[in-house]
């Protein structure tokens, strides 16, 4: 049986791990710091190579970021990663075969193969976190696009409110359906509605409410809190309404931080009862906060 060593790199940490091909882990999982420097972090994924290299006969990254058709390099690098990263040749990293993939893709993949889509050969998996991602499953084969980019869906249009997105265009998904636009409804509101006067939060300035007060105010009733969590509801419906028309997809499965807070039934009936597609299913991710190197590591094997 194949063994992987398998990397997931964010931002602020990096979490690896030797796992079997079907992505059960056979080692402890550490976590390390991200460096800031791409010299750095080209080093320490030597090192952490270098460590591993007689029990492993593969690596595999999950990386935020656009990764090519070939699965060797991350082409369009995200805001919080070191500059250079994208012209990081992962395949010079190591002798053994080295893959690198999306880390929505890869989150996709594990949850289709060991999560929540098992036996659901046409599914998207949705990640909510600080942005938006995508993961999309077509008749048993990962979407990847005609240069591996496929999936972008953060960046997917829809009718806003003239809100600029961290990709500097306006009004994208991820702007309003991610936990960072959730803040930015809360600032709007508050700003703007005079529900904010008897919120428990008033004496706060709009630009200090955190996602995580919105939740906590509607663990406590308020009013305000309430009201921001439903039009930012009503803005992720909106675009999985989107998905699902193009689609035609059996299940959406909703992964990442913000998942925790949403009613599935609620949203798939509010999702059923505006799409003129088959009915679809929306569930919770189920491959764990590894799902990434879960993915990775299973799609790893099957190329090579």
């Amino acid at each position: 049986m194949k063994k992987v060593l398998a990397i997931d790199v964010g931002g602020t940490k990096l979490t690896y791990a030797v796992t079997d091909e079907k992505g059960n882990f056979l080692t402890e999982i550490k976590k390390t710091a991200t460096p800031k420097n791409i010299d750095e972090l080209k080093n320490l994924f030597k090192q952490i190579i270098s460590e591993y290299d007689n029990k492993t006969d593969i690596v595999a990254f999950a990386t935020a970021g656009a990764v090519n058709i070939d699965n060797t390099k991350v082409e369009s690098s995200t805001p919080n990663m070191p500059d250079g990263y994208n012209k990081l040749d992962f395949s010079t990293l190591s002798k053994k075969p080295v893959f690198v993939e999306n880390d929505a893709n890869a989150a996709a993949w594990a949850e289709y193969k060991v999560g929540a889509a098992v036996n659901e050969p046409n599914n998207i998996t949705i990640t909510l976190g600080t942005g938006v991602g995508g993961g999309f499953i077509v008749n048993g084969i990962l979407l990847r696009g005609k240069s591996g980019k496929a999936g972008e869906v953060g960046s997917m249009k829809i009718n806003g409110r003239d809100r600029i997105c961290t990709c500097h265009r306006k009004n994208c998904f991820e702007s309003y359906a991610s936990g960072t636009g959730l803040k930015k409804t809360a600032e709007e509101i508050a700003e703007n509605d005079s529900i904010f006067k008897n919120s428990i939060y008033k004496t706060k300035k709009p630009e200090e409410i955190t996602t995580y007060d919105i939740i906590d105010g509607l663990k406590k009733n308020d009013e305000y809190s309430k009201k921001v969590f439903n039009i930012w509801k009503q803005d992720l419906i909106i675009g999985l309404i989107n998905i699902t028309n193009i689609f035609d997809t059996e299940t959406i499965v909703i992964s990442g931080g913000m998942g925790e807070f949403i009613d599935t039934k609620e949203l798939e009936t509010a999702i059923n009862n505006e799409i003129v597609v088959s009915p679809v299913k929306i569930k919770l991710a189920k491959a764990g906060n590894y799902s990434g190197m879960i993915g990775a590591a299973i799609l790893a094997c099957d190329k090579f």
